[in-house]
């Protein structure tokens, strides 16, 4: 079949499908773009040839680095069983898609990459937005991709397009090492036509593996798990990958064991289930810190360790603490010295359930003074302007159980770890690997894209939004209703509390004119993002209270068409202790009292912190 390499590219990606426990999809059901030199007559060409035909939909995207999120938050919505491809022209419209390959790669979670490349014939070189280099001439700013891809090829000739394919499709669907997937194509080679095998364009199905624990492995961390006084488990992302939750729920409720969790795994195990104790690390309740804190054996359950997990390494306290780690992926079960389980996590669960039969532990925890203490923060009065923790309980009460909340960076993810209550595993959506800012509005476009079933709540901080509220306009074009609640508080919130905890007086974090001082210390900028929603064709509901925002929330969820929310806050209003740390390091010396205390409080903390590397015996 003799078909340009951008066709056969469109032509293979419509004919790969997943199945897992049975259940066969498309694997790449549709495409992100945005068109320039490069890639307009190359797979733009070829997704015009088959845009009737609903084999590989095409997506307009309005920035390059929003569709690679929105593509994330598809995948991860779906489970990883399914991604989307995005194709950039060259130049700044390829590398505009690194932010968005790394976060993808962090968080684990798969997308296909389709940048634009330089002439492979180099017949014009240097061309329009060419990097030339002197040290050689094959390479070019698509090789930015390789640190942050999973795979990465480059097609210099159309023969060795299948293998590109095939290498691609490969890690996308490896449970263990998926993320970013990057083929560059150069651009005289998308235009090229080849004779292709018909091979390559045939149904191809990938079967999506359920590691299940070597025998040996099982009984070693069942042994280890046996001899623990005071276990903890910590749900991770990959329990929610695996469809995981009833196995872990039968596990807690089998074993007694109480359940913690981390952002991707918040969910996992329900809020008012009896064994789920809440977020644990830095972000979480004290309920869990304190349990981390004493837990003799920890079982990590798909979860990668992150510092805000471990606190910084501060999170588990008992001199003698071991680990026991199931995991798809080596890399992650091996960390802190832990006992490997190397599985699916849904398998790994069952598993150990069936090795601990007969063996249940009493373990007791009062969760009920923060339970008051969440109900204190979601009602907390706080005036003229409300908390935002306040915001979060209007919204966590007035949203149904099957609505989703997306956020990603500033103050909101670790409110939300600490406070929300989650009535359905996947409601609770915050990309926090990255903690990417502006992921937030695009990833909540791709989440309502994989669920057009469920409502879904973006919720962006006025820094996040200034970063990236352009894919406002592709929900719209698209007839995609999204619920975006727009928190105003005139500057970095997040970094605000954390640069004023380290003696930095907020410097820098502020949205305001520049004052007499020489500082942005000034008055407060006129900037209206609820117009700025508005011109981007949101419709906008503008309040003050909470009241006017419960109100909102009803309304917004009635609505057909994507709706803004707009709400000021107060940036220092109070927040709940989580009796954790994280480890942002205080400068040493200093003129200034208040990072001199800083410092000092620093350093008390750090005597907390420990390399976690437990026993290897039992």
């Amino acid at each position: 079949m003799r078909l340009t390499v951008a066709q056969a590219v469109v032509r293979f990606l419509a004919n790969q499908y997943s199945e897992r426990d049975g259940v066969e999809q498309r694997l790449v059901p549709g495409m992100f773009g945005i068109f320039g030199h490069g890639n307009v007559a190359g797979i733009g060409q070829a997704l015009l040839e088959v845009a009737d035909s609903g084999d590989l939909p095409y997506h307009l995207a309005r920035n390059e680095q929003g569709m690679v999120h929105s593509a994330v938050g598809y995948a991860r919505m779906r489970d990883r069983t399914q991604f989307l491809a995005c194709t950039a022209s060259i130049g700044p419209g390829s590398t505009n898609m690194l932010t968005g390959a790394a976060l993808a790669t962090t968080n684990r979670i798969p997308v296909l990459l389709l940048p634009s490349d330089v002439f492979a014939t180099r017949v014009a070189s240097p061309v329009l937005q060419e990097l030339e280099r002197a040290d050689g001439y094959d390479v070019s700013v698509n090789d930015a991709f390789r640190p942050l891809s999973v795979f990465f090829d480059r097609v210099w000739r159309p023969e060795q397009l299948p293998a590109a394919l095939l290498g691609a499709m490969r890690a996308l669907t490896d449970p263990a090492q998926t993320g970013a997937a990057t083929i560059a194509l150069p651009q005289d080679v998308q235009a090229e036509a080849h004779d292709w095998p018909d091979e390559l364009f045939a149904r191809r199905v990938w079967h999506l593996a359920r590691p299940v624990p070597e025998p040996a492995a099982l009984a070693r961390a069942a042994a280890v798990i046996r001899s623990a006084r005071r276990p903890l488990l910590v749900a991770g992302g990959g329990v929610h990958y695996s469809q995981a939750s009833d196995a872990l729920a039968r596990f807690a409720e089998a074993t007694g064991i109480p359940v913690a969790d981390t952002q991707a795994g918040k969910g996992a195990l329900l809020h008012d289930h009896p064994q789920a104790v809440g977020g644990v690390g830095s972000t979480g309740s004290p309920v869990a810190n304190g349990l981390a804190r004493t837990a003799d054996v920890v079982i990590g359950v798909g979860t990668r360790w992150s510092d805000f997990t471990t606190a910084s390494r501060s999170a588990f306290q008992d001199p003698d603490v071991r680990f026991v780690n199931l995991n798809v992926a080596s890399l992650d079960a091996a960390k802190h010295a832990g006992e490997m389980l190397l599985a699916d996590a849904r398998e790994g669960l069952d598993a150990l359930t069936g090795a601990l039969a007969g063996r249940r532990w009493d373990i007791t925890w009062d969760a009920g003074p923060w339970n008051a203490e969440v109900d204190r923060a979601f009602h907390l009065g706080h005036s003229p302007l409300p908390a935002q923790t306040e915001v979060l309980g209007a919204l966590n009460e007035g949203i149904d159980a099957r609505d989703v909340v997306v956020q990603a960076a500033g103050s909101m993810p670790g409110d939300l770890q600490m406070l929300w209550r989650a009535r359905d595993r996947k409601g609770y959506h915050v990309e926090y690997a990255y903690s990417c800012m502006g992921y937030e509005i695009a990833g909540a476009l791709g989440v309502k894209m994989a669920a057009p079933e469920r409502e879904v709540w973006a919720l962006v901080g006025d820094g996040s939004y200034l970063m990236m509220a352009s894919e406002i306009v592709t929900a719209v074009s698209e007839g995609i209703k999204l619920n975006l609640v727009i928190v105003q508080n005139h500057g970095f919130a997040s970094i605000g509390a954390l640069s004023e905890s380290l003696g930095s007086q907020r410097f820098g974090t502020a949205y305001r004119y520049r004052g007499g001082s020489g500082r942005l210390d000034g008055d407060v900028l006129p900037v209206d993002l609820a117009a700025n929603a508005e011109s981007l064709g949101a419709d906008v509901i503008r309040v003050r209270t909470i009241a006017e925002f419960r109100d909102a929330v009803k309304q917004s969820r009635a609505a057909t068409r994507t709706t803004a929310i707009h709400v000021e806050t107060d940036p220092l209003a109070p927040v709940p202790d989580p009796d954790s740390w994280w480890d942002v390091p205080v400068a040493e010396v200093s003129e200034l009292d208040s990072t001199r205390h800083a410092r000092t409080t620093y350093d008390e903390r750090k005597r907390d912190q420990r390399p976690l590397i437990g026993r290897n015996a039992p």
